[in-house]
């Protein structure tokens, strides 16, 4: 069997408003958006979750103004001093976890949430000192959890907990490292672009320098990023093929296939040699390296890791954006899973 006809392509003039736009992908502020975990690949710091200084200081986090913008770089200043200021002070104390703290809970723990929650000004002083959870404390950590990308249901566990213990001196370390990436990043964009921020694990989409759109991203794992590069959208795929990366061929579907010989014919995954005839996956020898010399695809459909759509502009690493079909992915708080698509 040889290979089929490609998927169906839009692109030139019948779509040129959609082609126009270009597209940015990198690490940058965000509405002042940094991260805190830390991964060094080819010498590049990379700040893989979310958070935003802009409330109380700012605008809100879903205002009209784009990431990459001369503002966002004049409030990332701002909190720069701010924050310095706050680490001069001795910054926040940490949250213990021993219980989960949510409305109605009475401990230690949460007279240190609020103290937490004042210093960095998601709680206002009205609130009082008290060790009860009351509806000054919800108010405020639905807005911390707003600013840091999480869902907002107001419940102080894992997640929530975790980036309230992140030190005041590495969210300035952050914010000063976005501070340079904006700058490096903000110029002439042109009239309409798709922003993609890795961090936040956000997509913007602007146009005349406002914001039309947000959206949630699922961007690439700790071991496996979302590189930074600028370029512009060449094509949109419909229900397309997925060629599968040599790299998670080797990462993924080999040693999936030691254990799992039925992968492949479930997953609707096809294999082609050079002459682009179709091979029987018993034909080879899953225990070397041998399966990585061939053409993996995927048919389209409801089980493609595409998605229904695929949009793809140059790049060097060979990433693009595209739908999944795993759609859960876009609801939860760590939205890095992808080996560095968007």
């Amino acid at each position: 069997m040889t290979l089929r006809k490609p998927e169906v392509t839009v692109s030139g003039p019948s779509r040129r408003d959609v082609l126009r736009a270009g597209l940015v992908m990198g690490l940058s502020a965000g509405s002042l958006i940094a991260g805190g975990r830390l991964a060094m690949a080819a010498g590049q710091m990379e700040w893989t979750e979310g958070f935003d200084t802009s409330a109380p200081f700012q605008t809100p986090v879903h205002s009209a103004r784009p990431t990459l913008s001369p503002q966002t770089a004049a409030y990332t200043e701002q909190a720069i001093a701010q924050y310095a200021g706050l680490a001069q002070q001795g910054g926040w104390p940490m949250v213990t976890g021993d219980a989960t703290l949510k409305i109605g809970v009475r401990s230690p723990s949460v007279a240190a949430l609020r103290q937490r929650l004042l210093i960095s000004g998601d709680l206002q002083s009205v609130g009082g000192a008290s060790d009860s959870f009351d509806s000054f404390v919800d108010g405020a950590v639905r807005r911390f959890q707003q600013r840091h990308g999480l869902i907002a249901d107001g419940v102080v566990a894992n997640e929530t907990l975790r980036r309230m213990n992140v030190p005041v001196d590495i969210r300035l370390r952050q914010l000063e490292t976005n501070l340079v990436r904006v700058r490096e990043m903000t110029g002439d964009l042109g009239a309409r672009y798709v922003m993609v921020n890795v961090p936040g694990a956000e997509i913007e989409t602007v146009e005349a320098d406002i914001v039309h759109s947000r959206h949630h991203a699922v961007v690439g794992k700790i071991d496996r990023q979302t590189p930074l590069l600028t370029t512009k959208v060449t094509e949109i795929n419909f229900n397309p093929f997925w060629t599968v990366p040599k790299s998670i061929i080797i990462k993924d579907l080999i040693p999936k296939m030691q254990t799992d010989p039925g992968y492949l014919d479930r997953q609707k995954i096809r294999i082609y040699d050079q002459s682009g005839q179709e091979l029987d996956w018993r034909m080879i020898d899953w225990n070397s390296d041998e399966a990585a010399k061939y053409l993996f695809r995927q048919d389209p459909g409801e089980l493609n890791s595409m998605g229904s759509v695929k949009i793809n502009f140059p790049s060097p690493d060979g990433v693009y954006m595209h739908d999944t079909p795993q759609k859960g992915l876009f609801g939860g708080d760590d939205r890095f899973n992808s080996s560095g698509c968007v």
